[in-house]
């Protein structure tokens, strides 16, 4: 993510300038799926609400809004482009098809939980509308699992800093927040390597033994 080239105070200072529009902005473009510190700027966006610089309900809003606004692009975006661009990315990896084809399976198989859940992890967050495009996953579910996902995220995202922050540094807010999107995001990744690992092992072992 772009947190780490771009400093706190930094983002304090656009909060601080541009108030409901940086929210709105920031996590409308991280799930566009450009990797900028969206959930830093609603914590801090809460953070403010909080100090009483800015209006906790307004924060609120402009963060759902950000986040259902920018997941249903990602979706169209992956939905028309994804799948090509996915499989080129692929071919320059060396990733098969096949793998591709398994890993879009697995998606699609949890895609109303991915999308959901994926509000709460690092990097799917980022993806997971690209990712429910690409799977072709209904827009009607997508729309209302990313809408729902969207409150609950930024419910919990706001209204943590905007009442934790009262008695821990922001800084600190921020690092746990990001600890627990890692952890998050190792298990999701389990979640979607592991099951196709362990298929393609077992089809191998059983083809090695005839």
């Amino acid at each position: 993510m772009l947190a780490e080239v771009i400093s706190l105070e930094t983002i304090q200072d656009i909060a601080q300038h541009y108030g409901y529009w940086a929210v709105f902005g920031g996590i409308l473009l991280e799930n566009l799926g450009i990797p900028l510190p969206g959930e830093t700027v609603t914590l801090v966006g809460g953070f403010l609400a909080g100090s009483g610089q800015l209006s906790y309900w307004f924060v609120l809003g402009s963060a759902i809004l950000g986040a259902v606004i920018g997941g249903t692009c990602g979706y169209w975006i992956g939905r028309y482009a994804g799948w090509s661009f996915l499989l080129k990315l692929g071919k320059f990896l060396r990733i098969p098809e096949t793998k591709l084809e398994q890993i879009k399976a697995q998606f699609s198989e949890n895609a109303g939980k991915a999308v959901f859940f994926g509000r709460f992890v690092a990097l799917l967050r980022v993806f997971s509308g690209l990712l429910a495009g690409i799977a072709e996953m209904p827009f009607g579910q997508f729309f209302l699992y990313n809408l729902v996902g969207a409150i609950a995220w930024a419910s919990v995202m706001v209204t943590l800093a905007f009442f934790v922050g009262r008695v821990v540094a922001l800084e600190q807010l921020i690092a746990w927040v990001g600890q627990f999107t890692l952890v998050a995001f190792g298990l999701v990744a389990a979640w979607l390597f592991i099951p196709p690992w362990l298929e393609a092992r077992k089809t191998k072992e059983l083809e090695s033994g005839e």
